[in-house]
């Protein structure tokens, strides 16, 4: 308990002298790239920030960077210092969803979202301490087959502490060559300090696999929400469809989230056209509202969804959605509880911003913002039994659907 402590007294004192510093180094990104025309954010404006000044006076930034020019002992480079100011106005947020990514940070965003990184193969976040957090890791990669669980606490890579980490420098701290090996010291529990050694692969993964179990029960796996999704998520449904299964279990632990449409589009699979599958808001306003598509072909089959606390953003979107609607019975342990929504806006030169736009609620209103999904029927999985082979999370969905 005292190592998590220092870990989240060190990260609050880090955060606030960061944004102290990005309160006055942010303020000229909006300037610049209006004068250079390097950015465009393409997004209406905020209503929560109709409040902010037209332009902003960063007299103060220049000074900050003539006293660098003038007296900093070591080299900087005018792309080293623009990638700075633009990643200290995302950071200014205080939003650990809402990041700034230069051309190559972009790419290896964009290549893990599609299902292919070099890297461990875990998805990070921050806990509500600011903590730095394992969301979850992939299944079948490195990080998976070295014991990484769900809410683990990055306390150190490579011995350097994580304290005022941001997500975006952990994951660029964990990546490397396919081969090269990474330590991270974790703390789980609250008082568990373990240290992992993994070696790095080059890791591709189908976002959905799927087979017909014993008893003609469908069993489909989504990994995480991405371009391949939709489709993959099709042909299963399919298969399922002209098997005439007699039950789906819809396993989505471990799966940190992805792409907004893809979750809607997997929904939609169980819900006929028209049904809520969740509502965006700013503030109090609701800004839009998703729908199912139409493409029920598992409309009316009893489906279990199966979720754990690796299990985020756009899996709980698709539970809440299959839940609420009466579509699905919901098994497992309380989910991440990621309810906010981000969009990927690409700017000049391959960089990105992804920024959070609006929080998500489920069809019966509620917004899961660190509170998760608690599932109908709770069955928990420990350690020892993932290593022995057993699953008596899936055993209870089997038997649930043989008894409906």
């Amino acid at each position: 308990m005292e190592k998590l402590r220092q870990i989240t007294e060190n990260l609050k004192v880090s955060e606030t002298l960061k944004l102290i510093g990005v309160a006055l180094v942010g303020l000229v990104i909006f300037m610049l790239g209006w004068m250079l025309g390097t950015g465009r954010f393409g997004l209406h404006e905020s209503g929560q920030n109709k409040g902010l000044p037209a332009n902003l006076n960063y007299s103060s930034v220049n000074e900050v960077y003539n006293d660098l020019k003038l007296q900093y002992n070591g080299k900087l480079t005018t792309t080293q210092l623009l990638d700075g100011l633009k990643t200290g106005l995302a950071n200014a947020a205080n939003d650990p969803y809402t990041e700034y990514f230069n051309p190559a940070q972009a790419k290896q965003f964009n290549d893990e979202l599609n299902g292919s990184f070099s890297g461990i193969g875990a998805e990070l976040g921050k806990d509500s301490s600011n903590n730095l957090e394992i969301i979850a890791p992939l299944a079948g990669t490195p990080a998976a087959k070295a014991g990484l669980q769900p809410k683990d606490i990055i306390a150190a890579i490579n011995g350097k502490d994580t304290s005022g980490l941001s997500i975006d420098a952990a994951v660029n701290e964990i990546r490397g060559p396919s081969g090269s090996k990474v330590t991270l010291t974790v703390v789980r529990g609250g008082n568990q300090q373990l240290t992992f050694t993994i070696t790095r692969a080059n890791i591709t993964v189908p976002s959905v696999t799927y087979k017909i179990l014993s008893g003609n029960i469908g069993y489909m796996q989504i990994n995480q929400f991405s371009d391949d999704t939709s489709g993959l998520a099709q042909k299963a449904a399919q298969a399922f469809q002209q098997a005439n299964v007699k039950g789906v279990i819809l396993d989505l632990r471990d799966n940190p989230g992805g792409l907004v449409d893809a979750a809607v589009n997997v929904s939609s699979l169980w819900l006929p056209e028209g049904k809520t599958i969740m509502q965006e808001k700013e503030g109090n306003t609701v800004v839009q509202t998703y729908t199912a598509t139409g493409n029920d072909l598992l409309h009316g089959v009893p489906t279990v969804v199966l979720i754990n606390a690796g299990s985020a953003s756009a899996s709980e979107i698709t539970t809440g959605a299959l839940r609420d609607n009466n579509a699905a019975h919901v098994i497992g342990v309380k989910s991440y509880g990621k309810g906010v929504v981000q969009q990927v806006d690409n700017l000049a030169g391959g960089a990105e911003l992804k920024v959070t736009i609006a929080s998500w609620y489920r069809p019966n209103g509620q917004n899961i913002n660190h509170k998760g999904i608690t599932p109908d029927q709770t069955v928990q999985l420990t350690a020892a039994q993932i290593k022995a082979g057993q699953d008596p999370q899936q055993d209870a969905a089997l038997s649930y659907l043989q008894s409906h």
